[in-house]
């Protein structure tokens, strides 16, 4: 009559119950006639107790004791209330008498990695003697590196981000569409693309789903949504990019101004900032023991400056920029740093970016022809989404890219795909990889993608 039940279900409101748990054995320790297991299920994870009784002999307890660490078990036994909280176990209330064990996946003895070593924070490692696993150890071992506590918390937590995502875009009437990844052109009409041979000519891996997206408003979609994978073929091995990334892309048909659009997409990023606090508060709080963090603070609606406001507030700090000049990754830092102080968010939206700074086919502000209806948007000082109103006339988009020295005849589908009628529409990208990194106060978007591609990682 045992059932079979998670881990985390294992409270004092099932204690005297007999249960059946399938777990990993993360720490066996033998203590005369008995034998302490620690049984794990992903962040969740309870004490067992072996003792030579009734339901257990002298060899069973010696069994249970050379149980390799990382096996694979199944346990039958009682749950029953502890004596005094077990510490080191996120069920601290109760503990498991078991009755049965069964190995049903041996690991082998030596591990890549200690588990415990990999969760030990860095400083409390550092200031005791004790190993901690540095980035590359853990993803050449990546199998082994997402069995830990944070790392089954990160990845839960990002789920709930894509999960939120779709939930808050269905609801306000978007459309979700899929795009194709192998074109014909590049799609942001740069260099750094990943060219791929296709049957007798030569393809390319799409950069952003931009056109696809904008090709579905023309055709009267209205709103749509994607999730999916972007490349870049960028040489840059820095902390916050990857060669590949999820993308979740935005693009919308707006009826008086941009600003629509803006508010839809801010709003959509506070409703998974307000479903991340409600929801995954054990998975926030798991990932701070190991990577402390102030929790991630926004407002409501969400504070939007103009680019002139931002450049007016770093010259303010002494920072010597020009008026159109774009925003370099440590100015980009410092404003977050400056807007945390004088507004208390870390989030918020820069607009009216420079036209001199953005691409062919973002519109230009006709109020200014230095400015453009562009705009991206920050958490914790660092860029997770770039968007603009984009031309739907086709003869300035044509101009635009003249201006920026496109081949016409590689972007011709894109630019015919307006000349038949196109709404004004506006959208954005956002990084998934990096909203997870920033709004956990982690420090490597290598940490937020399960297996990253960058410039020299291809495995596993």
């Amino acid at each position: 009559d045992r059932v079979l039940v998670r881990i985390k279900d294992l409270t004092v409101e099932k204690a005297d119950k007999e249960v059946w748990v399938r777990g990993r054995v993360h720490t066996s320790r033998a203590k005369g006639k008995q034998c302490f297991l620690v049984l794990r299920q992903q962040q969740f994870n309870i004490q067992a107790l072996v003792a030579v009784g009734q339901h257990a002999s002298k060899q069973m307890v010696k069994f249970a004791a050379n149980i390799t660490k990382e096996s694979i078990v199944d346990i039958e036994g009682v749950v029953r209330k502890a004596y005094q909280k077990v510490g080191g176990c996120t069920q601290q209330d109760v503990e498991l008498h078991v009755q049965r064990i069964y190995v049903i996946s041996s690991a082998e003895p030596r591990l890549p990695l200690q588990l415990d070593d990999a969760v030990r924070p860095e400083v409390e490692g550092e200031e005791d003697g004790r190993a901690t696993v540095n980035q590359d150890t853990r993803l050449d071992n990546r199998i082994i590196d997402l069995r830990t506590s944070t790392s089954q918390a990160i990845f839960c937590l990002q789920s709930g981000i894509c999960q939120l995502f779709r939930e808050t875009l269905i609801r306000k009437g978007f459309v979700e569409i899929q795009t194709p990844k192998i074109i014909s052109a590049a799609s942001e009409g740069g260099a750094n693309v990943f060219t791929v041979s296709y049957f007798k000519t030569s393809a390319y891996l799409a950069q952003s789903p931009q056109l696809y997206k904008q090709m579905c408003i023309c055709a009267d979609f209205e709103k749509v949504f994607c999730v999916g994978p972007v490349f870049r073929a960028e040489d840059s091995n820095t902390h916050r990019h990857l060669t590949e990334f999820v993308g979740l892309d935005i693009e919308m048909a707006f009826n008086y101004h941009y600003h629509e659009v803006v508010d839809e997409i801010a709003d959509t990023l506070v409703q998974i900032f307000k479903g991340l606090q409600e929801r995954f508060q054990t998975e926030i709080q798991t990932v701070s023991k190991q990577f402390p963090c102030e929790p991630f603070k926004f407002l409501e609606p969400t504070l939007r400056l103009e680019y002139r406001k931002g450049v007016a507030m770093l010259r303010e700090a002494g920072v010597e920029m020009g008026d159109e000049e774009d925003l370099s990754t440590p100015n980009e830092k410092l404003l977050g740093r400056l807007v945390k102080e004088k507004y208390d968010t870390d989030f918020y939206i820069l607009d009216k970016y420079p036209l001199a700074v953005r691409p062919f086919y973002t519109m230009p502000d006709p109020a200014n022809p230095k400015t453009s209806n562009s705009y991206d948007m920050f958490m914790r000082g660092e860029e997770i989404l770039s968007g603009a109103q984009r031309i739907h006339d086709p003869q300035l988009l044509t101009e635009r890219a003249k201006h920026h020295g496109i081949d016409l005849e590689k972007i011709k589908a894109y630019i015919d795909s307006f000349r038949f009628g196109a709404p004004p529409h506006a959208g954005g990208g956002i990084g998934l990889e990096r909203v997870t990194m920033l709004y956990l106060g982690l420090h490597n978007v290598r940490q937020t993608s399960m297996f990253p591609r960058d410039p020299k990682r291809l495995t596993p």
